[in-house]
């Protein structure tokens, strides 16, 4: 196809630490190996506006205040926002905008593209309801404040040519919620080759792996409790990978629960240090009930681990009970324990379904991801309507 300027617009990116922002990342740099030539438009780590060049992407950095409830994020005021973006764009002169959100980045990146006549494609990574429930309000204003930024995502987000989410659920809110009628599941993807899995003899005690942020709707606590659960003899290790509000208070939780011996908070770690975790897993646990689809549950199954996960928003797209893990109610300790006992006293029942994991998540190769938004792109350019 032809090389393109493509300008990505992003609320987070790395090195922020989240799944939204590891997308704008893979897709960025995943781009610019194809030979476009890839700007991003992002929050500024330190707070001041610059430029840098990472893995062949030339980013542009938004003037930019952290968001103190929310550690991981920073965010952008609308005014700051909107007049550097549109500098960065009159700048850059792209010829299409890929905006992966709704706030000030991607209102400012959505408006500027309008105002000169470039095609926009539109992905939504954002669960309002993850953002709200930081606020120090009551639960009605929350839900008012959820309800409003969901209708908001829906008019920012219906001046692009093309929308997707990352799986027929976050589709589904794109139309419940949002009031976005035409939008299309793209799977964000991942490099399934990397996460290749690496054979290692069963050991005498199994790891239960958790990769996320450590904020409320992750319920890392279930998992501690299923753990603290688990039946006299059935020995487990809890490796928890990743940090966040609740960091302190699952630590105290675990202590309480007389299992701190057996779990370990690894709080954030680098690329290969998660690649050496997932190595050393025999299993995995996604207790998690916000998932637009967890790229971390992806990168588990490409590194052949089984999954037990809830039963809630994107995971079930992911988790096919009695091929590739389980499947169990939020809330539901024991049932969430009876699983995790289950594959952590059959081996060969977790290499089965490992095994399946491999052949689930080849569909969600990241060329595949690319591939399809760069179809797009070209469509959009040759305002071509794109067909599901």
């Amino acid at each position: 196809m032809n090389m393109l300027r493509i300008l990505v617009g992003a609320e987070t990116y790395p090195p922020d630490v989240n799944g939204a922002a590891r997308f704008a990342g893979r897709l960025a740099t995943g781009l610019a190996a194809r030979g476009h030539d890839v700007h991003v438009v992002a929050p500024s780590p330190t707070g001041r506006p610059g430029v840098e060049i990472l893995d062949g992407v030339t980013v542009h950095r938004v003037t930019s205040k952290r968001y103190q409830p929310l550690e991981a994020l920073r965010l952008c005021m609308p005014w700051d926002a909107a007049r550097e973006t549109a500098e960065i764009m009159e700048r850059v002169d792209p010829d299409v905008v890929h905006t992966n959100g709704h706030l000030s980045v991607g209102r400012g990146v959505v408006n500027a593209a309008r105002r000169t006549g470039r095609p926009v494609v539109a992905t939504n990574h954002l669960m309002p309801e993850n953002i709200v429930g930081y606020l120090p309000f009551p639960d009605f204003v929350r839900d008012a404040l959820g309800r409003w930024m969901w209708r908001d995502l829906g008019r920012i987000y219906s001046r692009a040519q093309v929308i997707t989410a990352p799986t027929p659920r976050a589709v589904d809110l794109l139309v419940e919620r949002a009031g976005l009628t035409q939008a299309f599941a793209v799977s964000n993807g991942i490099d399934t080759e990397r996460y290749r899995p690496r054979p290692h003899a069963p050991a005498a005690e199994p790891t239960v792996l958790f990769v996320g942020r450590l904020d409320p709707e992750k319920r890392v606590d279930e998992l501690l409790r299923a753990v603290a659960m688990l039946p006299d003899g059935v020995r487990a290790r809890l490796e928890v990978v990743g940090d966040g509000v609740k960091r302190a208070e699952w630590t105290a939780l675990a202590a309480s629960l007389g299992i701190a011996d057996r779990v370990i908070f690894r709080g954030h770690v680098t690329d290969d240090e998660l690649l050496e975790a997932y190595a050393r897993a025999d299993l995995f646990c996604m207790p998690g009930v916000a998932e637009l689809q967890s790229l971390v549950t992806l990168e588990a199954m490409a590194a052949g681990l089984p999954v037990v996960a809830a039963d809630a928003m994107a995971l079930p797209h992911l988790v096919r009970p009695g091929a590739n893990g389980q499947l169990y109610q939020p809330g539901d300790v024991a049932e969430l324990s009876g699983h995790l006992t289950e594959l952590l006293t059959d081996v060969a029942l977790r290499e089965r379904y490992g095994a399946a994991s491999r052949e689930i998540v080849a569909v969600h190769a990241i060329d595949a991801t690319l591939g399809t938004f760069e179809a797009m792109y070209e469509k959009v350019l040759d305002r071509e309507p794109v067909a599901h």
